[in-house]
């Protein structure tokens, strides 16, 4: 069932995880029917198209997603290049100056697309990508994002038309036009986002949210505040999409292709960094793989039905679980409810108030700052603390990409300066331990008479083989006593490249010279061949041990032929053989 994930996990599915589901379900409906209508605007296609490029991919993402919360559907980062991209292939200055025609094509013919390109990522396995956001960087990108969700929902919680792309142009709009506040629209969402807390501290059990949106749609019709200027949801458009093959003819394939591309990858993106981030909060897993294979046959579902690209929510994903949702389930109960609702539930959803729906988003990106984890972080290592600032601070001033890219890069520098300077010992015998230990953890530990154990612990590369030479020589001019033999324990010095084994060399040359001999230990099959190809494994006349103890051996007996007396102090070594005097 690897290849349907969705398909197991309802198979398996406990009875408990039920009403967290539905719930979880007709609440994200209830947001995901205008939200979705509004980033099919913001594409340039009629609303209707955003619910169209609901019903499938809905569909197809319970049944190949491997995430149990993500909330799939038109997201406004790629509804955004979607209307880019639709302009410059259509080569008109707005997307809007393009015919609804053209627009309605290129849409489906990009989802396509975008869907190929997942596809193509999916069978080369590039799903490991993923792995490259660590859990700081995780925590810092949900809270980036709770910042950006609230920002997105000023207009709706003012009844003020918020302008500008990056969040200091949206704040400045708002400033702008404090005066001009809608009251009673501000006091209808402050009045919801406190009762959903009041829900959730005095009653987890019901349903907070669908009731604060039912009773807001109540209120907004006996008090009359339409009248007022609270905005509510409007008519809801009707109606099942067809399944139509877009005509590819005459189609710019050098704008098309990276257009699809950079929407694949921010599509992507998403679907890693939500998909990651709540399975971690439920020690749950999310296959990087399959996300690419559940995302492509989304987006091909999407343009099939006229649909255009789409992506996840982390909006609705968080709605989803603060409502209990456990499983894809949820998606399904709110396909269920869009489709009531295409049909005989639009004019309730009709009622309800913009602002109330802003509350519930604010109500949800509040939850995902993880004050706890930031806690945590700074209790660990302060490093990891200013990784995940730096994470946020980056989604919240440029945008969600530039941010993840950033993200990805403070990732890489901080793996690169734990791998250029990691933790190294010299290593001694403890009484009463078995094995060799790193004699600072161990007061009591002693080093064998003439002999320096020295673990380097990580890969030897180019980026640390500077570090390994100068602290190996500092390991030997550091020791006590005179030096005969510097012995190298190499079980963590994988993936040798040339720049590493040439500064072996240069600390084997530098040693002999000083008359101290230089092997090695634990040397694995894949170290021993790269460094017999370099020509290293001669020059250490077969001292190349595959263990501590028989290289520890070695050199009592080397001591034994110098001295021609076999070493008091070896009496009581743990050796595997102490009658080779």
């Amino acid at each position: 069932m690897s290849f349907v994930p969705g398909l197991g996990v309802l198979r398996h599915y406990d009875r408990s995880w039920l009403r967290g589901d539905v719930l979880a379900g007709v609440t994200v409906a209830a947001y995901m029917v205008p939200q979705s209508m509004a980033y099919a605007e913001v594409a340039g296609l009629p609303a209707v198209v955003g619910l169209w490029a609901l019903v499938a991919p809905l569909l197809v993402y319970a049944v190949f997603g491997s995430s149990r919360q993500l909330s799939v559907g038109p997201e406004s980062t790629s509804a955004l290049m979607t209307a880019l991209a639709i302009s410059s292939l259509a080569g008109v200055a707005s997307v809007h100056d393009a015919s609804l025609a053209t627009r309605a094509a290129l849409g489906a013919i990009l989802a396509l697309t975008t869907g190929a390109v997942c596809l193509v990522a999916y069978v080369a396995r590039l799903g490991f990508v993923a792995g490259l956001l660590s859990r700081p960087v995780l925590i810092g990108y949900l809270a980036g994002v709770a910042v950006l969700m609230i920002v997105s929902q000023l207009g709706k919680v003012t009844g003020l038309q918020i302008s500008g792309e990056r969040l200091w142009d949206e704040l400045g709009s708002l400033l702008a036009q404090l005066d001009e506040v809608n009251l009673p629209t501000f006091l209808l969402a402050t009045a919801s986002v406190l009762a959903l807390f009041i829900a959730k501290r005095f009653a987890p059990k019901l349903p907070g949210p669908l009731l604060v949106m039912l009773a807001a749609a109540a209120l907004a019709h006996f008090a009359g505040l339409r009248a007022q200027g609270v905005r509510v949801v409007g008519e809801v458009p009707s109606g099942l999409p067809g399944v139509v093959i877009p005509d590819f003819t005459g189609v710019d394939w050098t704008k098309l292709l990276p257009a699809a591309l950079g929407i694949a990858v921010v599509g992507f993106s998403d679907n890693a960094l939500i998909g990651r981030a709540f399975a971690a909060r439920r020690r749950e897993q999310v296959d990087m793989n399959q996300e690419l294979l559940a995302l492509g046959l989304c987006n091909i579902s999407a343009g099939l039905t006229q649909g255009f690209p789409v992506s996840s929510s982390g909006s609705r994903a968080a709605l989803g679980d603060s409502m209990g949702s456990r499983t894809q389930l949820y998606s399904l109960v709110a396909l269920g409810c869009l489709l009531a609702t295409m049909f005989v539930l639009g004019p309730v959803l009709a009622a309800f108030p913009e602002a109330t729906l802003a509350a519930v988003v604010i109500y949800a990106a509040i939850q995902l700052v993880d004050v706890p984890e930031f806690r945590r972080l700074a209790r660990f290592r302060l490093a990891e603390l200013v990784l995940s600032l730096a994470t946020a601070l980056a989604v919240v001033l440029f945008n969600v990409l530039i941010g993840i890219a950033i993200a990805v890069v403070l990732s890489l520098l901080d793996l690169v300066r734990r791998i250029a300077n990691p933790e190294a010992a010299v290593l001694g015998y403890v009484p009463g331990l078995a094995g060799m230990h790193d004699i600072t953890d161990f007061p009591q530990g002693e080093q064998v008479p003439g002999l320096v154990v020295f673990r380097y612990d990580s890969p030897l590369f180019f980026a640390n083989a500077e570090n390994f030479r100068r602290r190996a020589l500092a390991a030997v001019d550091e020791a006590p006593g005179e030096i005969h033999w510097f012995l190298l324990n190499v079980e963590a010095n994988t993936q040798l490249d040339l720049t590493a084994i040439d500064a072996l060399e240069e600390v084997r040359r530098a040693l002999e010279a000083r008359g101290v001999v230089v092997a090695l230990a634990r040397v694995k099959q894949d170290t021993r061949d790269e460094l017999a190809r370099a020509g290293f494994l001669e020059r250490l006349n077969g001292r190349a041990y595959p263990t501590l103890p028989t290289a520890v051996e070695a050199y009592v007996n080397w001591v034994t032929q110098t001295t021609g007396e076999y070493p008091a102090w070896a009496e009581h070594l743990p050796l595997p053989r102490n009658d080779s005097r």
